[in-house]
């Protein structure tokens, strides 16, 4: 399992983003790079680091970072 700070720096790498930009409650759909290569990354990475199995529908439900965080099991 990944750490939450670790997580969060792959999705800033995921989203090209600075490291150290994201921290939780920021708004997904406020990143330009939050495409479906994005959602599918984010699928991998979950798969890879945690080993939750999701679907692109219960990330598409998500509207937050935290929200993210939260499905693919990653602790506070």
């Amino acid at each position: 399992m990944m750490t939450r700070e670790a997580f969060l720096n792959s999705m800033d790498a995921l989203l090209e983003l600075p490291q150290g930009t994201l921290k939780g409650p920021e708004a997904i759909n406020s990143f330009q790079k939050w495409d479906s290569l994005a959602l599918i990354s984010f699928i991998a990475l979950a798969d890879s680091n945690n080993h939750v199995s999701l679907s692109a529908r219960q990330i598409m439900r998500c509207m937050t970072v935290s929200e993210l965080l939260s499905v693919a099991k990653v602790e506070p």
